[in-house]
């Protein structure tokens, strides 16, 4: 199968998807930085290893426990949010809408369909069945068809909870040795059923709390509950009993996990994001992790032990998954044995909160720094999960070593509202500037080790921090201020170089060209300054008529783009310190926008649910599309190949591919009618499609199948307009100089005669030279027959020189192909395939066929050619080219034509030519008096 087939293939598979059509420049491709959320996950075993399964909304990942490095993500988005997970060796049984779809590393391989608008609770597999809860307090039962297949899939029975049996179904579990059973969960009480027969055969006391969770003991016939109470209820099935219960006060529980490599430890996951570890032995806690996830996201959705090892995996709905291990226990000299507080081992996370602001971190596209409201900075790894991390905010020590006052539990920084990224020293200081809300610090922070940096750069004026720059060296620091100023900070050493005040309002914008000659900064002022940075003077200021919320620069071409309040996006060259272009279109405030590498795009975004891409050389919008989700922050990779956008929901960052790197895209300027919706990316592999969807897509909008790479320009704009020919110019001028041409290349003297041959002695007889010749088997001629055939050759010569000084007329006699065409034009009353062959022939074959027109009564080809050039000049048509040819009509027949004028069908040929020909002296008169005016203006 070839590539293009793969890739149509994946787009036939990919559900709900928007149409190919719905943007010609960027296609959906992937979306990086979720992990997980509130749906429980799944572990899975295989052998000695153990696989994690994820929810990222309609679509789930598999990483390895051991090392939490992706291992597969699900083939296609589900038609509906996954709800439940259950795991069974290689198959994943994922639950969403009224659905359970069995998956093998990522690939569904089937699909149960349940019956009823129900939407899937529960999953739990044990033996040949599957059990299916839903929202109805409802139990689906599925078997194996035969004992050969894999998984369960034909259905066997229905089992019904009432509301008096205990309402909503909490938890479906097996119970090891429990042939054929399985326990419904219910928020009030437990109820045990025989799947086999369909019958209830125990049915417990209500409990006082509400059940939120349960979980199987290693203990035979021993289950664990949680309640909302926050009490853990050791429970006895075979008894119908309680056999332990332990209270946390004021906690709402989550998750139960046992821990099964020998010591008898019990975790509980709480609703505040508390994890809490029991010694059911000695009967009392052992540790505490404190907000290990947060309490505003649901705490810790899942907190599980790995079978037989000290290691629990949690997770929860901040995008976070994490696994703690325990260290071998320490044994006291009286026999008491130390159990080691839960060390952290690893995780895999992400933003918490939709991301609000991204841009690469360096030229390769590798690394994406993204900040959040959750108030966290991310460097998410474009090529390979595992690389993405969380930069650190743990402060620096003092300089002369001692730590920093104060508690070590701090909040983290206030949420990032701007960043400026330089690569030119990284590794050797700070290369990274960040702006915090209602903050009047800004902060430095070092991409190489992934923490913050050294340095805070203060406004001096007691202002916010509202804009922030590095220079392209990597040696200075801008800092913007909501009162107006500028400060330039030296990167090494933290030192304030120089100020600026020229803003009356806060300023929004600062950058600095690539020879750090040219500051430009915006402010909501609505002015626009430009700055000799080594002279630090100023050099002009544009005012602007709205507020100017953001800017952009491109330093390659000189170039900025600022945002107004009014809706428009305004270019400005930082050279001439002019506005070039002026872009409308978007019909709401706009929330970013950026240059393409080469600086001929900008893509924005706004609360319009749109993104539009203006080209700038023609200032149209040349493409857009509407989301579902409003765009926040978009980026282009430096290559620009990626184009990264955030938006107002979801916690990732989504990644388009763009087509132009594989074909040309058409400038024509679109309306907005013709923009289309288009769906987000998505985390499944192959939903968003692929990178080099672009290369492959043979569906494109209309005009994108064009080959824009050669142009050919059109015959004719308008038939109103006059059109000159498109052939090269010399062509007319050698058509209406061709007799001055021709006197010109004369030779200056008479061809000479060509001097006698040199004579040679002929031998003849029994001679060397006959010998030799009869040898070689060449054939002998006499004199006399050479003498003979040279006669009759110059006499069949002369006889072709007297037959071509006679053309021969009529049909009978030989027309050229210019003749033919003239006479059978002439006979169907159109010249266009005459005046076609007309324009294609050189200007030595138009003079000579011209030459050659009958030029005797009735004076036939001379009219057909008239005719045809009137028909030329009404077409409106190669306009230079039909004067040329009745000039040379006039030159070569112009006696003829004065001698016979009173011909009625000449005289009438020439009139309507006429006619024809002056309707062209008001264009040149329009022209003439233009030039009279500008010459006279100028001269002034």
């Amino acid at each position: 199968m070839t590539a293009s087939e793969i890739v149509k293939k994946r787009k036939l598979d990919s559900p709900n998807r928007g149409s190919p059509a719905g943007s010609k420049v960027f296609a959906p491709f992937r979306v990086i930085g979720n992990i997980s959320n509130r749906t429980p996950f799944a572990v899975g075993t295989l052998g000695s290893t153990f696989y994690i399964v994820t929810s990222v909304g309609k679509s789930f990942q598999i990483y390895d426990a051991n090392n939490l490095h992706l291992l597969f993500v699900s083939q296609k988005e589900t038609s509906s949010t996954i709800t439940a997970f259950a795991t069974h060796f290689h198959y994943v049984y994922a639950g969403f809408g009224n659905q359970v779809g069995i998956f093998r590393r990522g690939i569904q391989e089937h699909l149960i369909e349940l019956d009823g608008d129900v939407i899937v609770q529960q999953l739990c597999v044990f033996g040949n069945f599957l059990c299916v809860s839903t929202d109805d307090n409802a139990v689906h039962i599925y078997k194996k068809a035969s004992n050969q297949d894999k998984y369960a899939t034909e259905f066997y029975t229905k089992l019904t909870v009432g509301e008096l049996q205990g309402g909503a179904i909490v938890s479906l579990i097996h119970l090891a040795t429990y042939l054929n059973k399985i326990i419904i969960v219910t928020k009030s009480n437990l109820l045990l059923f025989n799947i086999r027969t369909g019958k209830l055969l125990y049915t417990s006391d209500e409990f006082p709390d509400q059940i939120t969770t349960a979980e199987p003991a290693p203990a035979l016939d021993v289950l664990a509950l949680g309640t909302v109470s926050g009490e853990v209820i050791l429970f006895n099935m075979r008894k119908g009993r309680r056999i332990r219960t332990i209270k946390i006060p004021q906690a709402r529980i989550s998750s139960l996990s046992f821990r099964t490599d020998g010591s008898a430890h019990l975790s509980v996951g709480l609703g505040n994001g508390d994890l809490i570890f029991y010694d059911l032995d000695r009967r009392s806690r052992i540790h505490v992790l404190k907000n290990i996830h947060k309490e505003s996201f649901g705490g810790a959705s899942k907190a599980c032990f790995l079978n037989g090892q000290p290691i629990v995996v949690t997770s929860g709905g901040d995008n976070q998954l994490k696994e703690y291990v325990f260290d071998p226990s320490l044994s006291q000299q009286d026999g008491e044995v130390v159990v080691q507080p839960p060390r952290f081992l690893r995780s895999r996370g992400g933003h918490s909160q939709p991301p609000s602001l991204i841009t690469f971190a360096d030229s390769n596209s590798h690394f994406l720094l993204s900040a959040s409201r959750d108030r966290s900075l991310w460097a998410f790894s474009l090529r390979k999960d595992a690389q993405s991390q969380e930069l650190s905010q743990r402060l620096h020590k003092k300089q002369d070593g001692g730590r920093i006052g104060g508690s070590t539990i701090r909040e983290k920084f206030p949420e990032i509202t701007a960043m400026a990224v330089e690569n030119a020293r990284v590794g050797e200081w700070e290369n990274i500037l960040t702006a915090h809300k209602n903050d009047k610090d800004a902060r430095s922070w070092d991409m190489r080790n992934k923490r913050v940096g050294r340095w805070t750069f203060n406004t001096t004026d007691d202002g916010f921090v509202k804009a922030v720059a590095i220079s392209q060296c990597g040696n200075f620091g801008f800092v913007g201020s909501s009162n107006g100023s500028i400060v330039i900070y030296n990167m090494q050493s933290g030192i304030l170089r120089k100020k600026y005040k020229l803003h009356k309002k806060a300023v929004t914008g600062i950058a600095l060209d690539g020879m750090n000659r040219k500051m430009v900064s915006c402010g909501l002022d609505g002015i626009v300054g430009f700055y000799d940075f080594n002279k630090s003077t100023l050099l002009g200021k544009l005012q602007l008529e709205a507020p100017i919320t953001s800017m952009v620069y491109h330093r390659s071409s000189d170039l900025f783009a600022l945002a107004l309040d009014d809706l428009s996006i305004v270019v400005i060259d930082a050279v001439t310190q002019r506005v070039v272009r002026q872009l409308w279109g978007h019909t709401n405030r706009i929330t970013a926008f950026d240059f393409s590498p080469d600086g001929r795009w900008i893509v924005s975004s706004s609360l319009d649910s749109t993104i539009r891409t203006w080209d700038l050389p023609t200032g149209g919008c040349i493409d857009g599309v509407k989301l579902e989700s409003v765009a926040t922050s978009v980026k282009f990779s430096p290559s620009g190949d990626l184009l990264a956008t955030t938006h107002v929901t979801g916690c990732g960052i989504c990644i388009w591919t763009n087509r132009a790197q594989f074909k040309a895209i058409s400038t024509r300027t679109i309306n907005e009618e013709e923009f289309t919706k288009l769906l987000l990316p998505n985390s499944s592999a192959t939903g968003g499609g692929s990178a080099l969807e672009g290369a492959f897509d043979g569906s494109s909008a209309e005009g994108d199948d064009q080959d824009f790479t050669s142009y050919q320009s059109v015959d004719q704009i308008s038939e109103g307009l006059v059109t000159l020919s498109l052939g090269p110019r010399n062509k007319m001028h050698t058509l209406l100089h061709l007799d001055v041409i021709k006197q010109r290349s004369k030779p200056v003297e008479p061809p000479k005669k060509q001097e006698a041959a040199p004579f040679f002695l002929q031998l003849s007889g029994e001679k060397v030279g006959d010998e030799a010749s009869a040898r070689e088997g060449v054939s002998q001629e006499s004199p006399e027959a050479i003498q003979k055939r040279q006669e009759m050759e110059a006499k069949s010569l002369t006889a072709e020189e007297q037959l071509n000084k006679f053309k021969p007329t009529g049909r009978l006699g030989f027309e050229s192909k210019f003749t033919k065409l003239l006479r059978e034009s002439s006979e169907i009353g159109d010249y266009a395939s005459f005046l076609k062959y007309l324009i294609s022939l050189s200007p030595g074959s138009v003079d000579l066929e011209i030459r050659s027109l009958d030029s005797y009564e009735p004076f036939s080809e001379m009219i057909w050619f008239i005719n045809a050039l009137k028909q030329g000049l009404e077409s409106n048509k190669n306009i230079d080219l039909y004067e040329a040819f009745m000039s040379l009509l006039f030159k070569a027949h112009g006696d003829v034509l004065h001698a016979n004028n009173q011909n009625e069908d000449l005289r009438l040929a020439l009139s309507e030519w006429q006619s024809c020909h002056t309707a062209g002296d008001n264009l040149d008169n329009l022209i003439k008096y233009c030039a009279g005016v500008i010459n006279f203006i100028s001269g002034v």
